[in-house]
């Protein structure tokens, strides 16, 4: 079996497991690497951006040479290759809780339960829930969904694409972190640059990805792009921008706006300012984008996967 194949098989699996039965409920790999990051952040923390670059390059390369000594393993046997990568595409990608997550939100929206969607909103970002009307929290979950569309599923796919197991594996870690110790508290805004920086650059073609592939699953390919193109500039994050903006305008909404976010206030820039805001049917809606646009982040990833191991297999021919 060609290692295309491998990589074909074990996604592809991997993804059904994630659509058939979500995230692990116990023992989850990437809650352990959180665990064993802060522990590490215990012994080094420093308010100084270069101890946190160690703390970022201990985690992030202790993920990903976990997983390259896991490939290397499994080398040769076509079986374990396909058990491996479908066992780490599983872990790494959080599609189907994602969307669980956005529903119960919406489900306690849609019988009037504010209090009880405002103590959900945590688990899905980390803005504060609670002086948020109904509308507000929609909008908050819309948001989500669109930007953990490409940390959760669509970046973590397009990184196994080009680096397989660990390129899987190394984008999660570097997005966990990054959600631990990227933002800009005090504590952590000189500790968490380097994790932050790192995200960034791991995210880019993730996001683009998600963008373009909301363009073409959204029901207004015009108005997304167009909202992509003139608004996604406006928000605070490279990567966030083009995702949220395109969601809004693939769904006819406006996002953006002020919010609270880890104990400070930010303005943001509207996106799809033309669009009516968001409310509690627009959770649906963006769940059900985000399941489009993730499977077909899937066949834009075996695709990719495909002529990389073929172009290589050619260079490789013309040197032997």
């Amino acid at each position: 079996m060609r290692a295309e194949q491998v990589f074909v098989y074990g996604a592809t699996t991997g993804i059904a497991a994630d659509l058939v039965l979500g995230d692990p409920r116990r023992g989850h790999p990437v809650a352990a690497f959180g665990r064993a990051a802060a522990a590490v952040e215990r012994r080094l923390w420093r308010d100084h951006r270069a101890w946190g670059a160690l703390h970022t390059a201990v985690c992030v390369g202790s993920a990903v040479g976990t997983a390259a000594l896991a490939r290397r393993a499994v080398r040769g046997r076509p079986g374990a290759g396909i058990a491996l990568t479908a066992v780490a595409t599983w872990a790494v990608v959080g599609g189907t809780s994602l969307g669980r997550e956005a529903r119960t939100v919406g489900a306690a929206l849609a019988a009037n339960d504010i209090e009880a969607a405002r103590e959900r909103l945590p688990h899905l970002c980390g803005r504060d829930p609670h002086t948020l009307d109904s509308q507000q929290l929609a909008r908050a979950v819309v948001e989500s969904v669109a930007e953990n569309t490409s940390d959760a599923v669509v970046g973590a796919l397009i990184w196994g694409a080009l680096c397989g197991v660990p390129g899987l594996v190394g984008f999660r870690a570097v997005n966990t972190l990054d959600a631990m110790v990227g933002h800009r508290s005090p504590r952590y805004l000189r500790y968490g640059w380097a994790a932050a920086r790192l995200d960034d650059l791991a995210g880019w073609p993730g996001a683009r990805l998600t963008a373009v592939l909301a363009v073409l699953a959204g029901g207004n390919p015009r108005g997304a792009a167009r909202a992509w193109r003139e608004d996604a500039g406006g928000h605070p994050s490279p990567n966030a921008g083009p995702v949220e903006a395109a969601f809004a305008g693939a769904l006819g909404v406006r996002l953006g706006g002020t919010l609270a976010y880890g104990g400070r206030v930010e303005h943001r820039a509207v996106l799809n300012g033309g669009g009516r805001p968001a409310g509690v049917g627009d959770i649906e809606r963006a769940v059900r984008l985000s399941r489009r646009v993730g499977l077909l982040a899937l066949a834009t990833a075996l695709v990719v996967r495909k002529s990389l191991v073929r172009k290589t297999r050619a260079v490789r021919k013309v040197r032997g």
